[in-house]
């Protein structure tokens, strides 16, 4: 984000309100960050400037350890699992396709399919689709507004420390617990009858 800024002319935002922007659709991350959203040439230099970016940073990404081991297991012990994010279709599809994760999750929401978090659409739209009410749903997320979209949603939050959030902001946004490795959410999901 901050080398798209510097890309169309501008100062970069610092690191902190670029992570506090983590989680919202592009346009709106951007908007954040203080861009007039009647910039339109602007905002779509900018958002251009990021997918550039990104694209070539996605090249280096990794997954935590025990992500497959853990997905794995959660299905055996009966979860059905779905993905809500502020990627793109595209991105949030490429990321799963590269790391052979697309078999674990049901449903996908992201931010060009509908409201951005915390508004809880996502959320709510994955429970529809599955027929799954509020009481048999639980978000896990990292950020701020992975939170506050589960509470807009009226669903439990597990809070997970290994994102972009902190433990004590997570809960105090809402979260019921956080988790600090990835294989300890296993902890909280018992195998269904």
């Amino acid at each position: 984000m901050q080398q798209a800024f510097l890309n169309s002319g501008l100062d970069a935002p610092d690191a902190g309100a670029v992570n506090g922007v983590i989680g919202l659709s592009l346009h709106e991350a951007v908007r954040r960050l203080q861009i007039d959203p009647e910039e339109k040439s602007l905002m779509e230099s900018i958002m251009q400037g990021y997918r550039e970016c990104y694209r070539v940073a996605e090249q280096h990404i990794t997954l935590y350890p025990g992500v497959h081991e853990v997905l794995s297991e959660l299905r055996r012990r009966g979860y059905w699992l779905g993905v809500v994010t502020g990627k793109s279709l595209p991105g949030v599809k490429r990321v799963l396709d590269t790391f052979s994760l697309s078999d674990y999750f049901y449903v996908i929401r992201s931010a060009d399919c509908t409201h951005s978090k915390p508004h809880p659409a996502m959320v709510s739209e994955c429970m529809a689709e599955m027929g799954v009410g509020a009481e048999r749903t639980v978000v896990v997320g990292d950020a701020l507004f992975d939170v506050q979209m589960a509470v807009a949603a009226g669903v439990p939050c597990i809070g997970v420390s290994f994102g972009v959030g902190e433990s004590g902001a997570l809960i105090e946004a809402g979260a019921k617990i956080v988790v600090d490795e990835f294989p300890t959410l296993l902890n909280h999901f018992p195998p269904l009858a």
